[in-house]
């Protein structure tokens, strides 16, 4: 269909609404009617949007409609239809179209109806029109909700759509090319409005308690009105020109003029315009043309310093999908009359509207009934609004609806979540690139707020401040949002303005954290870490998913006896009922030969079904299938040994594979829904350094980001300028990382600005410039390759290589960092591997690990360097299987009777039997064959025998001997539940590793004792407390994280710049900082109060080496006497041997009264040591010398409180 030629059912209908003649329009008898075909036919309009073109190419709403809503307001059913239908014609373009066209043709339609729906809004310019539109809403109005109709309702909710509208049509600039303080053609349109009265009205709706329901409407009326205002401006409208207006204009002046008169300077310095022919031609040395001859210079010799290879060249072309983006929102003065209508109108709505209509709108957001995005409207207004108080007159308490820790946590939400959406939504990023910018500029005005309360001469306003600064700063999430921003900025959807803002708001987020960190002293935040927790019962899920439970011991001996009854009545007759099935599967692709696993499983998983027919049947087939090694019997077995291999086998543990393919397939989606829940969010406290927090922005995209702004330094304003200068001051002077802003683009700046004819006029910059310059030009005398590395973006670590040398960095951070493999090392690796590799039953990189002496590597290190060199083909290949050995033959259960029979007497029967063993087993499967076989009648019995050696004073007086003491002990060990005496069992390496500790705390006093000689006895107090009450509060609070060090004072400074001090805290186990992470040293989560309050006794000094120096006789020690430092252990271990006498009935009730009294003194713990009175007064004696001592292992008693 020709669109510039009329439908003529259309020219039809639009001839039966009527005539206008002079300033009266007449209307025709079907007008009602010809109004609702109208509506009808834009109804079923298609894609190219065919009606509404030709309606406004025919002008329709300008020269019917609207002289039909101006003249016969009191037809009701006619203004109702016209309201519908210019609802319908001046929706926008973008409604129309779902979005802008790509396709030039449909882009060609979009722009007719965007042009149509521009003459609409300049037609509806006029006071007439509005003033119909404010009497009817006035009249809705009036009306109370008892006798408000739902077609009243549907009215109201026409015309505010209808004004939302008109106002939503953007401006044609480059039809109207108007300049500021005239009036607009969205001017007009304001002032109409104002002159109607519906400003009032709308003004009416957002206060009123009962029109809630309208509250999205009015605020998006709102937000058009103010499209293109700008809050500061708008509040000094009136008010005569700030100076600080003046004093812009003046600076911009000045930059105008200096750079005319440098323009002027190099005119006059030109020769004329007058070619000469004899000008001649100019080699220029050192600098090379296309080939290897020195570049011929055609031109005059003061054109040569404009010289450069790329003139005459063709400008590449730039590819769409790589163009910045455009700015969309530009601000301009309005007409002053306008500006001091809207003025106004903003002052009555904060006084009146504004925490009333925004806590409304919160509201409709929160519960969803708003529509899609509604929420740009809410960031708009809080931004706008605020900045207009606190410009104007700043009342806190106006804008208290939206300046709270709810304000701040709702903004970041969504920020968030629309960078998130434009990272995946590649299609849309540029609108959430918009919604995005819209919810920074709101983040950035409550943080502007924030920051005049604290100016505020009201203390009650400051003390707010206080507390909403100390809620912002204490979340990561929001001081983590400026540098996910900064690294993810894309200048393709993010246009230079959010840039701009983005820059503002994380100077002014910096100046108020600093300041706060200042004020407090100590800042404590809060700090998150994603770990990944690790499955458990992963067996019992193996097994789910292969289709078996898991049974305890105790239910398979249950099941035994019903299964002992089938399988007596099959062994009888040797040919059995059941058909005899395949042990094997012939189309798998595991060889028959590794397939015995899988035919035991299914013995056992018939067993477990109650099938033991079947279950006799596949043994007696696998035993004809695999006859080597007797796995499944011999061949003459007899129906008794039978019974008992298919007992061994019902309660074997058998290593199982996962199930089906098909079902590994149909629960992927639940396996990762599984590794989700598996990342655990561990939420920790620690204290927080502002350097520390500044080395975040010390990367290379963040940097970029600041240079990209700073290329727009002339378009800037002084203050983006200044936020930008401040940041790469922070860098480069605060952190001393001045290397980072070593590059080229940014040289080029620099050269661009000092050659600036207004340099002048950026101070700050020059300044900056020069010092960053004279930095690098000091690094070059020394590093020759920093102009090489001009070239690159930098980070930390080539930063650090530039200033300290190349090199330096492994050397610091080889704690981290993997050794390198010299050539030698691959070599023994490779030698090692083809010696051992064919070895059946050898661990390979065992044994090239126990090779392996000159570097210490760790399993994975050799596997991944064997996959690299190609010796393997994946590291799965070096996997540790478990063995598969299930079944005993006969004589590895011979050669079991005579390894116990040779051991019985040894103190670890179980140790030297899994020593001597030809095949290897776990020490679970050993005890249980022993069991079976009748050697052992419990367990207890082959537990470690742990000789003691006895002091005097834990001995009744001093008569028991070393061996009735020793035979006491096993006896009460005896005499103990079996879970007791396993985990007695257990701790014994943690007494060996006390011993270590013991004796590198000998070192520790040696090294306290050298540092007090030294001048380091304060620091070693202020060491000493530290760890006292680090170990006190792991006590009371149970949990335990690493702490850092931190030193306030300069004498503790200095100490942890000392080297031997340094050492010290290396042999007491403090942990040294992470390279390029951690600033302090951080006393490990590992260690527990106890051996916290040990650490801390060593770095005392010693009292008893004051007393001994008279006696030089005492000196030299016995190896059986007790340190000082074991005297506390030694107590533990007698506390150990009461306690096992009380659960013996061996106590008296002396000792046990003595000992419920202790308890009760220390009750409030959780934790504790049980002690008698006895044992303290043993403790408190001296042993003697060449006296034997006790070494029991610690008891704890976990006590609850509740239970008082």
């Amino acid at each position: 269909m020709d669109l510039y030629m009329m439908n003529c059912e259309l020219l039809a209908t639009c001839s039966a609404l009527g005539y206008l003649e002079g300033d009266t329009y007449h209307k025709e008898p079907d007008c009602l009617e010809s109004v609702k075909d109208l509506i009808r036919y834009l109804r079923h309009e298609d894609e190219t949007r065919d009606v509404r073109q030709q309606l406004g190419a025919a002008q329709i709403l300008q020269s019917d409609l609207l002289p039909i809503l101006i003249q016969h307001r009191q037809d009701k059913p006619l203004f109702d239809a016209v309201i519908r239908l210019m609802v319908n014609l001046t929706q926008p373009a973008l409604l129309c179209f779902g979005s802008v066209p790509k396709e030039p043709s449909v882009r060609h339609h979009f722009l007719q109806v965007l042009g149509y729906l521009q003459a609409y809004k300049e037609a509806f310019a006029s006071e007439k029109a509005f003033a119909v539109l404010s009497e009817t809403l006035y009249e809705l109005l009036q009306l109370g909700w008892e006798e408000r109709q739902e077609e009243d309702n549907m009215l109201i909710e026409r015309i505010l759509l209808l004004v939302r509208n008109i106002l939503h049509v953007p401006a044609d600039l480059d039809q109207e090319k108007r300049i500021d303080d005239d009036a607009s053609v969205h001017d007009r349109l304001l002032w109409a409005v104002h002159l109607s009265g519906l400003d009032d009205l709308i003004l009416f709706l957002a206060s009123s308690s009962a029109e809630q329901q309208w509250s999205l409407h009015v605020l998006e009326i709102i937000s058009l009105m103010f499209r293109d205002q700008n809050p500061e401006q708008l509040a000094g409208a009136g008010q005569g020109r700030l100076a600080q207006e003046r004093n812009m204009d003046v600076t911009q002046l000045e930059v105008l003029r200096q750079r005319e008169m440098a323009e002027k300077k190099t005119r006059a310095l030109q020769r004329g315009n007058r070619h000469s022919r004899f000008g001649g031609s100019y080699i220029v040395q050192g600098l090379k043309s296309i080939g290897e001859r020195d570049l011929i210079f055609h031109k005059g010799l003061h054109n040569l310093q404009n010289y450069s290879s790329d003139l005459g060249k063709q400008p590449r072309r730039l590819p769409k999908r790589r163009q910045a983006a455009k700015e969309l929102s530009i601000q301009r003065r309005s007409a002053l009359n306008v500006r001091l209508f809207l003025r106004d109108f903003c002052s009555e709505f904060l006084e009146n509207c504004y925490n009333r209509l925004m806590g409304a709108v919160k509201d409709h957001l929160l519960r969803e009934k708003a529509q899609q995005h509604d929420e740009t409207y809410y960031m708009w207004a809080l931004a706008f609004f605020m900045a207009f108080n606190r410009a104007a007159s700043f009342r806190p308490g106006l804008v208290s609806e939206t300046l709270s820790v709810r304000a701040f946590h709702f903004i970041e939400q969504n920020l968030t979540n629309y960078y998130e959406m434009m990272l995946t939504d590649r299609k849309e990023a540029a609108s959430w690139a918009r919604r995005m910018h819209l919810a920074l500029k709101a983040y950035q005005e409550l943080l502007a707020t924030v920051n005049e309360m604290d100016m505020s001469p009201d203390e009650s306003v400051r003390e707010s401040s206080r507390i909403i600064k100390n809620n912002i700063f204490y979340v990561m999430e929001y001081r983590e949002l400026f540098l996910t921003l900064f690294r993810k900025f894309d200048e393709r959807c993010q246009p230079r303005s959010f840039l701009r803002d983005l820059v503002e708001t994380t100077h002014l987020f910096l100046k108020m954290l600093e300041r706060f960190c200042r004020s407090r002293g100590n800042l404590v935040v809060q700090n998150k870490r994603k770990k990944k927790k690790k499955k458990k019962k992963k067996a019992v899920d193996q097994a789910v998913a292969s289709g078996s439970v898991f049974h305890s011991p105790e239910e398979l001996e249950a099941m035994w006896p019903a299964l002992a009854e089938q399988l007596q009545c099959c062994a009888q007759s040797p040919e059995l009922n059941v058909e005899s099935p395949v042990p094997f599967d012939a189309a798998s692709e595991v060889p028959v030969e590794e397939q015995r696993t899988e035919a035991m499983v299914r013995i056992q998983d018939c067993l477990l079904a109650s099938q033991a027919p079947q279950a006799l049947a596949l043994l007696r087939s696998a035993r004809e299938v695999w006859p080597e090694g007797d796995v499944f019997g011999s061949p003459d077995i007899s129906p008794e040994e039978e019974m008992q291999l298919l007992k061994q086998i019902l309660s074997a543990p058998l290593p199982r594979q996962q199930g089906p393919a098909e079902g590994i397939g149909e629960e992927d989606e639940e396996d990762e829904e599984d590794e989700e829940e598996l990342q655990v969010v561990q939420v920790s406290e620690k204290e927080f350094n502002f350097l520390d927090y500044l080395k975040r922005f010390a990367c290379s995209t963040v940097v970029r980001a600041y240079v990209l702004l700073l290329r727009s330094y002339q378009q800037n304003s002084s203050h983006t300028n200044h936020c930008v200068v401040k940041m790469l001051h922070r860098l480069a002077h605060d952190l001393k990382m001045e290397a980072l802003l070593f590059q080229l683009s940014l040289f080029c700046l620099f050269n661009r600005l000092l050659s600036d004819p207004a340099a002048g006029a950026y101070k700050e910059l020059v300044t900056f410039a020069k010092f960053i310059l004279g930095k690098f030009f000091a690094l070059a005398a020394i590093n020759q390759k920093a102009f090489v590395e001009l070239l690159f973006w930098k980070n930390t670590a080539v930063v650090r290589e530039m200033t300290e040398g190349y090199g330096s960095l492994d050397s610091g951070s080889s704690s981290r960092r993997a050794p390198m493999w010299s050539p030698e090392e691959e070599a023994q690796l490779r030698e090692l591997y083809l010696a051992h590799k064919d070895v059946e039953g050898q661990d390979v990189v065992g044994v090239i690990l126990e090779h392996l002496r000159s570097t210490p590597r760790t399993r994975k290190q050799v596997i991944h360097h064997l996959v690299r060199l190609g010796l393997a083909d994946s590291v799965k290949d070096f996997q540790r299987k478990g063995t598969q050995i299930v079944l005993w033959t006969e004589d590895q259960e011979l050669e079991l009777q005579r390894l116990f029979e040779e051991f019985r007497d040894s103190d670890d029967v179980l140790g030297h039997i899994m020593k001597n063993i030809t095949a290897k087993r776990s020490r679970a499967r050993i005890v249980d064959k022993l069991l079976a076989l009748g050697l052992v009648a419990k367990r207890q019995e082959l537990y470690k025998k742990r000789k003691k050696k006895l002091a005097p004073s834990s001995l009744p007086n001093g008569e028991q001997s070393v061996k009735d003491f020793w035979q006491e002990d096993v006896e009460e060990e005896e005499n103990l539940p079996e879970e007791e005496s396993e985990e007695d069992e257990e701790k014994e390496e943690d007494l060996e590793t006390e011993q270590t500790q013991g004796r590198s705390f000998v070192l520790t006093e040696s090294l306290g004792q050298d540092l007090r000689e030294e001048g380091f006895s304060a620091p070693l107090v202020w060491l000493q407390n530290c760890l006292l009450r680090v170990a006190d509060d792991r006590e009371e609070d149970g949990c335990s994280q690493a702490v850092p060090l931190v030193p306030l004072t300069e004498e503790n400074e200095e100490a942890m710049e000392n080297e031997q001090f340094r050492q010290l805290l290396h042999k007491l186990g403090i942990r040294p900082p992470t390279s390029g992470q951690e600033t302090f040293w951080r006393i490990p989560a590992k260690l527990n109060p106890t051996q916290l309050r040990r650490m801390a006794g060593s770095l005392s000094q010693p009292k008893e080496a004051k007393e001994e120096k008279p006696q030089p006789e005492l000196e030299p020690r016995v190896s059986g006497e007790q340190g000082p430092s074991e005297e506390h252990r030694a107590e533990a271990l007698r506390a150990l041997s009461l306690a096992r006498k009380k659960k013996a009935g061996l106590v008296s009730s002396e000792e046990e009264t003595a000992d419920d009294k202790e308890q009760r003194r220390v009750a409030p713990k959780k934790r504790q040591l049980l002690d008698s009175d006895e044992d303290d007064e043993g403790g408190s004696k001296e042993p003697e010398l060449g006296s034997p001592v006790i070494y029991k292992k610690k008891r704890f008693q976990i006590e609850d409180e509740d239970d008082d």
